[in-house]
């Protein structure tokens, strides 16, 4: 009952105070009351929402909340008797401090104790929704041309993305410079006051396998916003002056879609070295991209650009003078090695030594590494056990070790 009428108290409070935002309301009623359109104001219980949520008959007894029979949406009938109902139930003040809608209310009520602004720092903004995501992408549909990029890349909500940023194996300088953009995020007025703009642009390069579009994805989750994720190649018509206006409206949709990141794979497909022989549409469509990129940032527009490259060599000089930050992402060292080999095998039942497979595994990616760890996998399910052994997984490097083997001797 007390969840019921804390969402039935959050549409009142929200409805009488027009500073209150979107990214005020808690999550999970934030998603009650998602529409075509997104959310609309005023807000509205409805009685099959409400039945989804507690005991509307138990509700229906208190006496300052009535249901309209006729558009069957609840009504609170005295919103004094109703706040003071919800400020005595002891267990209730739980709720309150993780709810901006009413901690904005109660915080100068009696002696509770909440917060406004540590509500809100507690709860996940709108653009974290998956909902408020589709509606963003259903007003980018109604324009022809916008419609048909979208085709072209793949947008994803924080909510979809599987990898979780602790399940990401990455050594301290990486961190840090996630982090730097974590609190740039969290600064964007501080930094625009100052005139710090030109910030969150990052160029990963390494070779494949070594995490750069998982780290992107998991920086995703990580921030609660959603991810746009492109290809150049996918994005390069054969028709090559066709290929400017789509780097520029994928830039367009990112900004149309912050704050998100934008994450440009295979970068090097495009901005490539360019020489004096090259088709001129070749070079407006790099020189369009450094247009595009000269025009973002995360400060002001709320996108952070993450391009990844294998082959940071081909890159043009004046492309990396574009980004604040070159994030390395080498073949891990035995330290990262071995906590991936943790991550990986961190639900799999079995014996196994990790310190040993670290030493047999120089030179493998990440997504090698996984690969060891799926193969023993496979071969225990093969035996009918559920539970790898040491074997299983010196087994599965030979074999990925071939494997990497045949792929060079072609």
């Amino acid at each position: 009952m007390l969840k019921l009428v804390e969402l039935i108290l959050t549409a009142e409070i929200y409805n009488r105070f027009s500073e209150l935002t979107e990214d005020d309301i808690p999550k999970e009623i934030r998603k009650i009351f998602y529409g075509r359109n997104g959310i609309s104001r005023p807000l509205v219980v409805k009685l099959d929402a409400a039945k989804r949520i507690g005991n509307v008959d138990e509700v229906l007894k208190l006496p300052f909340i009535d249901l309209n029979t006729f558009t069957k949406q609840f009504v609170v009938t005295s919103f004094d008797a109703a706040v003071k109902w919800f400020a005595s139930k002891a267990e209730a003040v739980e709720h309150i401090r993780n709810n901006p809608v009413l901690a904005y209310f109660y915080q100068n009520y009696d002696s509770l104790n909440v917060s406004y602004e540590e509500a809100k720092k507690r709860n996940e903004p709108k653009h974290s929704d998956r909902e408020w995501l589709r509606s963003v992408i259903a007003e980018l549909e109604k324009s022809p041309d916008t419609a048909e990029m979208l085709g072209l890349v793949r947008i994803y909500s924080p909510e979809d993305i599987k990898v979780d940023f602790s399940d990401v194996a990455l050594d301290s300088e990486q961190i840090e410079e996630i982090r730097k953009i974590e609190v740039a995020m969290e600064e964007r007025s501080y930094l625009k006051r100052i005139g710090l703009t030109d910030i969150g642009k990052l160029l990963f390069i390494g070779p494949p396998g070594t995490g750069k579009t998982t780290t992107a994805r998991a920086l995703s989750r990580k921030l609660c916003v959603p991810l746009v994720e492109v290809k150049l190649s996918m994005i390069t018509s054969q028709y090559l002056g066709e290929t400017s206006k789509n780097i520029e409206k994928v830039f367009e949709i990112a900004k149309k879609l912050n704050p998100c990141i934008l994450f440009i794979d295979e970068f090097d497909y495009v901005a490539k070295t360019r020489t004096s022989d090259e088709h001129a549409a070749v070079k407006r469509a790099v020189n369009t991209l450094l247009k595009s990129i000269d025009e973002i940032n995360l400060i002001e527009d709320g996108v952070i650009l993450i391009a990844a490259t294998n082959h940071p060599s081909l890159l043009d000089p004046a492309v990396w003078r574009r980004f604040d930050k070159i994030v390395e992402f080498p073949e891990p060292p035995e330290s990262v090695r071995k906590k991936i080999f943790e991550l990986a095998l961190s639900k799999v039942e079995g014996s196994y030594d990790i310190d040993e497979l670290v030493k047999l595994t120089d030179g493998f990616t990440g997504a090698e590494i996984k690969l060891v760890v799926r193969e023993a996998v496979l071969k225990a399910l093969l035996r009918g056990e559920k539970k790898i052994t040491q074997q299983d997984l010196l087994e599965a490097v030979e074999e990925v070790k071939g494997r990497l083997c045949l792929k060079t001797s072609y």
